[in-house]
């Protein structure tokens, strides 16, 4: 009898994705779900999704989930966690969903230690509404709204919000991750897990950065994105655990 060696996570429903070719959503969406797998608790995970490219999380999650209102996740990730404290919660947001419009909500969740998980996805740009400029665009980045690059002078500089939170005394463990690579999606996978862990040991906020492409909005093959990724984004956003109060790595 063969032995089977990889197969869908039950917690990853099997249908069709939305998403544009070369977008990593479904890369971490099955990360997620493997996590959910690994830890037993698939009965018991809420997922809060976003307005955004992962509007339609919910529909790939075989889990129970709520429908926030642009960056206001954290915000009902909270109220459910507080109602239903046995229970794991966790939202998917994207950088303007987290750091333009729902940038309040997610420095005060984890200024008061809201013991939720948070995965951020940082591609540098609004993905669903065109490719506008997002808090995350990189100087001299062309988008919708800067055609000519962003500029220093008037848009300042894209937010690093994995150091900004790991500032917080609430924020317990802090990492950005990658998934252009086996390598690095296997220590995004392990990083996830913690944060997830963390909420599970009761500990406080935890917030989990992807560094993910958006070859659509990019105007880029999808190789070209993870090229361009590679060179561009991660030496802005560098890799690495930011805040572990276990000093796990």
């Amino acid at each position: 009898m063969a032995e089977k060696l990889f197969a869908r996570p039950q917690s990853l429903v099997d249908v069709s994705s939305h998403y544009c070719p070369g977008c990593q959503h479904g890369i971490i969406h099955r990360l997620v779900a493997e996590v959910i797998d690994e830890l037993g608790i698939q009965k018991k995970t809420i997922g809060v999704v976003p307005v955004g490219c992962s509007v339609l999380a919910d529909q790939y999650f075989n889990i129970d989930s709520q429908q926030a209102a642009h960056g206001r996740a954290p915000a009902v990730a909270t109220g459910i966690k507080r109602v239903h404290p046995e229970n794991v919660v966790f939202t998917y947001q994207g950088d303007g969903d987290i750091a333009a419009i729902g940038m309040a909500e997610v420095v005060h969740a984890a200024a008061r230690g809201e013991k939720i998980t948070t995965i951020f996805v940082n591609n540098a740009i609004y993905g669903m509404t065109g490719g506008q400029m997002a808090p995350t665009t990189l100087v001299n980045q062309v988008t919708a709204t800067s055609p000519y690059g962003r500029q220093l002078s008037s848009a300042g500089s894209p937010i690093r919000l994995s150091e900004l939170l790991a500032t917080l005394d609430g924020a317990k463990y802090i990492a950005r991750v990658s998934v252009n690579d086996p390598a690095n999606m296997t220590k995004a996978k392990k990083a996830i897990k913690t944060a997830f862990e963390v909420q599970i040991r009761g500990e406080g906020f935890a917030l989990v950065e992807v560094v993910a492409t958006c070859p659509t909005n990019w105007g880029k093959s999808p190789v070209e994105a993870k090229k361009w990724l590679k060179e561009n984004m991660l030496p802005q956003f560098p890799l690495g655990v930011y805040k572990n109060i276990e000093g796990v790595q």
